[in-house]
């Protein structure tokens, strides 16, 4: 990635106005970037429509922005636990038994006493304990968030969007499986902690295309639930 020189004296939202800058929502160069652990700025502010606004959030947008990713952290920790670091733990370790089975059923064959070199190899659960889960996460991926009023009119939001005051996210889905147990964990994370959010909808393109979209507001959530065709 091409190197952006940074004016240390400006504001972010100076740094966001062009799309080059806009893209570097993991650079620690960017001051107060970051909105939470796994989510930045520059990532809930991206967007291809080309506007002359350059997109910038508000303080206001900003904070709510923040809480939206708190709910989205909580989304990344659970999907990860449940369905990706697990599953590849049983993956590995089921991979890695066939192969020492294998190479033990080899040795006995060829080499009666080789089998007690053989038992000095590293375990499974001993060698799965030297990688790092966090590096093994799967990211929750965001198509879509803040969108100032033009944004929105040039993506053909509508009037009463809650992306337009940072509210809304839309997250990007593999397929329509990935799309359920993301809803479903949204739903638990809301009952669980006895918050509502505002809008948890599941749509889809007129090219089959699906994604969700999930608004929490300051207050009055409506936790409205729909699937939409758009």
């Amino acid at each position: 990635m091409a190197q952006v020189e940074l004016n240390k004296q400006a504001h972010l939202s100076e740094h966001l106005t062009t799309s080059s800058v806009a893209t570097l929502g993991h650079s620690s160069e960017l001051d107060g970037s970051r909105l939470s652990p796994h989510f930045t700025l520059g990532e809930l502010c991206k967007t291809s429509a080309k506007t002359q606004d350059g997109n910038i959030p508000s303080h206001v947008h900003i904070e709510n922005l923040k809480r939206l990713c708190g709910w989205l952290e909580m989304l990344r920790k659970r999907y990860n636990e449940r369905y990706v670091v697990n599953r590849r733990d049983v993956s590995t370790t089921l991979d890695m038994t066939k192969g020492v089975l294998s190479s033990r059923l080899s040795a006995l064959e060829h080499h009666p006493f080789c089998h007690l070199e053989r038992s000095r190899e590293i375990s499974p659960r001993a060698a799965l304990g030297r990688d790092d889960n966090e590096d093994r996460e799967e990211p929750i991926i965001i198509n879509s968030g803040y969108r100032s009023p033009e944004v929105n009119k040039a993506v053909g939001g509508v009037a009463t969007s809650n992306h337009l005051t940072g509210c809304a996210a839309d997250i990007r889905v593999s397929g329509i499986e990935q799309l359920i147990r993301y809803a479903t964990i949204l739903l638990d994370i809301s009952d669980e902690s006895q918050e509502d959010f505002d809008e948890l909808l599941i749509e889809r393109s007129p090219k089959g295309s699906y994604w969700l979209h999930f608004a929490v507001r300051p207050s009055g959530n409506r936790r409205k639930v729909r699937l939409i065709q758009t």
